[in-house]
């Protein structure tokens, strides 16, 4: 598998993939070599839906988990192996459209407040301040804050997507009070290893105890900071282009599915019945 492993990271780079995505896709194949205890490049097309049903039967694993193997193994065998013939046998799952999850602005103060670590409470910031995907705000380096025009610079973003996003007067004030205390060299929020970033397990381990001491009953992941950001955005009445941009969508649809959940808006939607006088209505 090691040789097929270094075959493989090299195409996802060579199509700039992530490296987030190549690590998810990586061991999504790997687990499936695991299963078998054989090399993904010997297992017959029978087989692979086989270790399918094992994953969605057996092991029960969430639809996002599902569909991450489905598209690690189809570029496996479509790009690596070069065996499209398997590809038609791996089709995506049809996946059900949920609204997001979104904190009220109380909600999302009591969380960043319940944080006890300044670098952990820093980054949470950025994700909600920001609207930054988790990766990309822990790849932000010192260069990408410019506080003479208030912007940040998100660098290879999804899609390898450079963007800039607004740098709020109390985001800054939070980076300046983070700095002083870490004096981070390059990287702005470096693991133990100074020239590389924390792990995204860090953040969401540090967001889960959050939530918990902060009695706050919804779910709390990093991702759940980028939609309130966007959600907010949308209530303070921001225009969904500007949005779009600010969260680094392609496509406007995307962006749209805040219009679902944006409460501000439904509550200032007037019902036709309140047009109606007030006598045409008698209650018995």
């Amino acid at each position: 598998m090691s040789e097929l492993r270094g075959k493989m990271v090299t195409d996802l780079r060579i199509q700039n993939y992530a490296e987030r995505t190549q690590e998810i896709y990586i061991g999504r194949v790997a687990e499936m070599a695991c299963h078998f205890n054989r090399s993904p490049d010997t297992l017959e097309s029978e087989e692979v839906r086989d270790y399918l049903r094992h994953l969605k039967e057996e092991r029960q694993v969430s639809r996002s988990a599902f569909a991450q193997a489905i598209a690690a193994l189809r570029f496996l065998y479509r790009v690596t192996l070069d065996r499209p013939d398997m590809v038609p046998h791996l089709p995506y799952p049809r996946l059900k459209r949920r609204h997001p999850v979104v904190l009220s602005p109380e909600e999302v103060g009591r969380l960043l407040g319940a944080i006890r670590n300044l670098k952990h409470r820093t980054v949470a910031m950025v994700l909600y301040g920001a609207g930054l995907r988790l990766g990309e705000a822990l790849s932000l380096q010192l260069r990408d804050v410019d506080s003479a025009r208030m912007v940040l610079t998100v660098r290879h973003g999804k899609g390898d997507q450079d963007r800039r996003v607004t740098l709020s007067p109390v985001l800054l004030q939070a980076l300046r009070t983070y700095w002083r205390a870490y004096e981070p060299p390059s990287c702005l929020f470096p693991g133990k290893d100074p020239d590389r970033p924390l792990s995204h397990s860090v953040i969401q381990r540090a967001l889960k105890a959050a939530r918990s001491r902060a009695g706050i009953a919804k779910p709390a992941s990093p991702h759940t900071l980028r939609h309130s950001y966007a959600t907010h955005l949308m209530e303070a009445g921001t225009d969904l282009r500007v949005i779009q941009t600010l969260l680094g969508h392609r496509s406007l649809r995307t962006t749209a599915i805040y219009t679902h959940v944006a409460t501000e808006r439904v509550r200032a939607t007037r019902s036709p019945l309140d047009a109606l006088s007030p006598g045409f209505v008698t209650l018995k």
